[in-house]
């Protein structure tokens, strides 16, 4: 890998787009709006044009890739004075507050105040949670892996049923079918993102309770049946979401015990610097590294899937296109062009007193269909024009799983550009929130009083940050698109031919989501 190559590329095409020219346009803000000083194509051509040069110069200068991927790695734990805090009071003490903090969302939900700005649970899980462990997650590593509550909650009913009953595990153990993949968990991130994006109402403090409470019923069932570490890495969706997202990150769980790796019901083989990321390995060996690693480049291991190194299975392509395509949606549902179509549903559709019959519903949820289904026919439909690039040496569904990886930089770029504000502004309402998470009248951390400062950042530097997100994103997907391209092939110049289509659907996408980050939030 050559680091400063990169490093330079992304210098350059991050200058070229924000020194770039600056009809008029609005960026997302909150409170405010960013009117830009000139027309947004001007920003979108640097964009674009940022993207195409990055690749030039990465064609120009990256010569070779291995398929066996080795990076610098420094293990954070090789130090007994960092080892030991982290295991012995670190460890134990994050497992215990999420638990807590699970316990306490269905609490809140269920008997704390019924409206959504008053009640603890809503902010909790919509904005701390879910977009912040997204970022944390992608940017710094997998805590899930560490505090998910449904493991450690599990975890500790099954210890306790082995002192019951020794040499038992509280499990079913049935082999979990193959061919399910991560189907499970596909299937249950759409659901998620439908009551997120479809279901206004189901953010209730009540509505939401009980679906923890469903959820945990899911999860626990799964385990039960299939055993913990089987479910969690097929069935469980935040584990296997966020284990996607921390491919990105800068840090790694690695395990070089060959003997233990063998024994790994995962198939995870244990290559000769070890396996990554496989908890349950982590959870057999005696030792095992945190390792500090560049970013991204989780995203260009060496798994072997249908012979190919580096390749995705289709259930996973499927998971990794519907991330991409729902988190693209959700930023489209809060512009003015999509709340026309929702006012169009809403005088079609009769009133109901049903959530989900309600015109805005059902407005919502086509979109996130006819989003999923768009993505997919696109992307396959660019892979099919890869495959013509090549010649048709290579099928079109195997170059789809081969490069599938290099859209979770985009997914992940479009993530921090649209939510940033939602979690440093409205995100401040747990600091009251959290002092009266009952909604009783109490101050435990004498925070009750903290008022919202919406002036924390502005829409101009938020549509400043959403430029450098999205193209810098797009760079990175750029670089491992070129990296998995250099793998399959070794003829650099059929190399090149294969990446230009999926180049133009990177474009593409680009000057699409710098107009959705561009216009009013009116949700």
């Amino acid at each position: 890998m050559n680091r400063r190559t990169v490093g330079t590329a992304t210098l350059l095409a991050l200058t070229l787009v924000l020194l770039a020219p600056q009809s008029v346009a609005q960026a997302h803000g909150f409170g405010e709006r960013y009117v830009l000083p000139l027309p947004l194509w001007f920003f979108a051509a640097g964009a674009a044009a940022a993207v195409v040069f990055s690749f030039v110069l990465m064609g120009g200068l990256i010569k070779g890739a291995s398929r066996d991927v080795n990076y610098p790695r420094f293990n954070l734990l090789h130090n007994p004075w960092v080892r030991a805090p982290l295991a012995r009071l670190v460890a134990p003490l994050a497992r215990l507050l999420a638990v807590g903090l699970l316990l306490l969302v269905a609490a809140a939900g269920l008997w704390g105040p019924p409206s959504l700005a008053e009640n603890f649970a809503p902010t909790f899980v919509w904005v701390i949670w879910w977009v912040g462990m997204s970022f944390f997650i992608a940017l710094v590593g997998n805590l899930w892996a560490l505090v998910n509550p449904w493991k450690v909650l599990y975890e500790w009913f099954e210890s306790g049923y082995r002192r019951l009953r020794p040499g038992r595990g509280l499990s079913l153990g049935r082999e979990y079918p193959a061919h399910w993949g991560v189907w499970p968990a596909t299937g249950l991130f759409f659901a998620f993102s439908w009551v997120e994006n479809a279901l206004g109402e189901t953010s209730s403090p009540r509505g939401l309770a009980w679906m923890v409470l469903v959820y945990s019923g899911i999860t626990w069932a799964g385990m039960f049946v299939y055993g913990r570490h089987q479910w969690l890495r097929k069935g469980e969706v935040f584990s296997v979401v966020f284990g996607l997202l921390a491919r990105f990150s800068i840090t790694e769980v690695r395990v070089t015990d060959p003997e233990v790796c063998r024994a790994c019901r995962a198939g995870c083989g244990g290559a000769a610097t070890g396996c990554v990321d496989c908890y349950e390995c982590v959870e057999r060996a005696r030792t095992w590294q945190l390792n500090l690693r560049p970013p991204a480049v989780g995203l260009h291991r060496g798994e072997i899937t249908d012979g190919q190194v580096g390749a995705a299975s289709g259930d996973v392509l499927a998971l990794v296109i519907l991330l991409l395509a729902t988190v693209t949606f959700d930023g489209f549902s809060a512009t003015p062009e999509w709340l026309d179509v929702q006012l169009y549903f809403l005088l079609q559709v009769p009133r109901s007193s049903i959530p989900f019959l309600s015109g805005a519903a059902i407005a919502n949820t086509l979109g996130l269909l006819a989003f999923t289904l768009a993505f997919t026919a696109m992307y396959r439909g660019f892979c099919y024009l890869m495959h013509r690039a090549v010649a048709r040496r290579t099928p079109a569904e195997v170059l789809a799983r081969a490069f599938v990886f290099s859209l979770v930089p985009i997914a992940l770029a479009y993530l921090l550009a649209h939510y940033l504000s939602l979690l440093l502004i409205q995100g401040q309402r747990i600091v009251p929130l959290a002092s009266d998470p009952l909604g009783a009248g109490w101050d435990l951390l004498g925070t009750a009083g903290y008022a919202v400062n919406i002036g924390i950042i502005n829409a101009r530097f938020v549509w400043i940050f959403a430029v450098a997100a999205i193209v810098a994103g797009h760079i990175v997907a750029v670089y491992l698109a070129h990296l998995r391209s250099l793998a399959l092939y070794s003829d650099r110049g059929l190399a090149l031919r294969s990446q230009l289509p999926l180049l133009a659907l990177m474009v593409s996408y680009t000057v699409v989501s710098l107009w959705i980050v561009s216009r009013p939030i009116v949700k």
